[in-house]
């Protein structure tokens, strides 16, 4: 269990006894005096999340890594392509019924018969998720500015299409001041030659990329970072878990 989980027993431990029920509706946190850690190890052991999930954390490490990324308490946050919501519903407790998560999620998922059926369940559990469905990040306007751009896991993937678009579109998204959160499997060295084939990328050629968009490297951080892999097959072919890097950007105030 990581050391701040051990720092927040005393406060959490009901709560973290209640994680053993999941799928629950989420109930809001209440303290009379809390910082984010509290909260967000209040979101990673909600209930409310699925057994499943729960099951990735010793790999993903969310607790860690939504510091890391610098998440306020409500916080306006873009999602980019969460997936099965892994992040989306810790990010949604994490920054409160104050802040929002806007799911943005790929059409080609909106195109599939019940491919947004999971997403849109998380919606309705959690009253602050709203699911935007994304044609091209060139032509997406959001109803407001966010504190944050997320996007875990698939900066490789939009490295395969208009990458400097929707770089350019998370640097309009922003608030001045607004970071830009970039989580994936790492293939140091490689440029964006393993992009498309092992779903890799280099963490050199994403600083190189979001940095020409306007954007400073704020952190970078090591917390999933494996040299066991051998970087030469995908992640899903990898007996392990694979080595990832993580990097904070932030908007010029």
């Amino acid at each position: 269990m990581p050391s701040t989980c051990r720092n927040f027993a005393v406060s959490l431990g009901a709560l973290a006894m209640a994680a053993c029920s999941a799928n629950t509706s989420p109930a809001p946190v209440s303290y009379s005096q809390v910082d984010m850690g509290e909260y967000i190890m209040a979101a990673v052991l909600s209930p409310a999340r699925p057994a499943q999930d729960m099951a990735r954390d010793e790999a993903r490490k969310p607790e860690e890594i939504v510091t890391f990324a610098g998440v306020q308490r409500g916080d306006v946050v873009a999602e980019i392509a969460p997936g099965g919501g892994y992040y989306t519903r810790i990010l949604s407790q994490t920054v409160g019924p104050e802040g929002k998560v806007y799911a943005l999620m790929p059409a080609f998922f909106a195109n599939r018969p019940g491919g947004l059926d999971g997403i849109n369940a998380i919606a309705e559990q959690y009253g602050n998720v709203e699911v935007v469905v994304v044609e091209g990040y060139d032509t997406l306007s959001l109803p407001e500015q966010v504190d944050l751009v997320w996007t875990t896991e698939n900066y490789h993937d939009l490295a395969n299409a208009k990458v400097a678009a929707t770089n350019s579109w998370a640097y309009g998204a922003l608030k001045p001041g607004g970071i830009y959160f970039v989580e994936d499997h790492a293939a140091p060295g490689t440029g964006l030659s393993a992009t498309s084939t092992l779903h890799r990328i280099d963490p050199a050629a994403v600083r190189e990329q979001v940095t020409g968009a306007g954007f400073t490297l704020e952190a970078e951080s090591d917390l999933l970072r494996n040299p066991a892999d051998p970087h030469i097959v995908s992640p899903r072919d990898f007996d392990g878990v694979s080595d990832k890097f993580a990097l904070r950007f932030r908007k010029p105030r």
